[in-house]
């Protein structure tokens, strides 16, 4: 099992990158974010997972062992293969998605794309208490139901996407608590406001 490649970045991909190491390119699929962070020169370190099955032998990078450990966590979860666990790791960094899996957030799951309400469940049932505890979102309840979640579902029926939603939200002040959802909503629009 390859668990790491530190090498030479040879190419970067739509879903990933080529990392040259001892003279062999090894094709490592990456979220977005961790592609984009690759250095351009010098020399690259992805932390890996070898994906293998009986017509598939594929190589998950991540930047931080953090990310690898959620990424096989994911895995364990029933209907989960790496494509949707590298999307749900594209939406959610590993603190988020223990805090979503912890407070039982389906609203933040069904950000990632092709998980409905029911995946979104399931797969809060399933991975609960085997990612770790996340820190709550310090945010008001309003109807039993968290500040952070109706903001996240008014920027989606605004038109903005999961990147954008998740950019507003992680911009919104330490004291959002004291907050309601409405002033909460208005701090998001002028994060996306000022980040475009």
């Amino acid at each position: 099992m390859i668990a790491s490649l530190r090498g030479r970045l040879l190419e970067v991909l739509a879903d990933g990158a080529v990392i040259e190491v001892g003279g062999v390119g090894y094709r490592v699929f990456l979220t977005p974010k961790a592609a984009a962070g690759l250095p351009r020169d010098g020399e690259v370190l992805v932390h890996t997972v070898t994906y293998v099955r009986e017509d598939t032998l594929a190589l998950y990078g991540f930047a931080t062992t953090d990310e690898r450990r959620a990424f096989e966590q994911l895995l364990t979860a029933t209907g989960v293969g790496p494509k949707l666990a590298l999307a749900v790791l594209a939406v959610h960094a590993p603190d988020a998605l223990r805090r979503a899996v912890s407070a039982g957030d389906t609203d933040a799951l069904t950000l990632v794309p092709g998980v409905g309400r029911k995946g979104a469940a399931r797969l809060i049932l399933e991975l609960k208490g085997k990612l770790g505890e996340g820190e709550p979102d310090p945010a008001v309840e309003t109807a039993g139901r968290p500040a952070y979640a109706e903001v996240r579902e008014a920027l989606g029926a605004l038109g903005y996407g999961p990147a954008e939603i998740k950019t507003a939200l992680s911009a919104l002040p330490p004291d959002a608590g004291e907050h309601s959802t409405e002033e909460l909503l208005r701090m998001a629009l002028r994060n996306l406001g000022t980040s475009r």
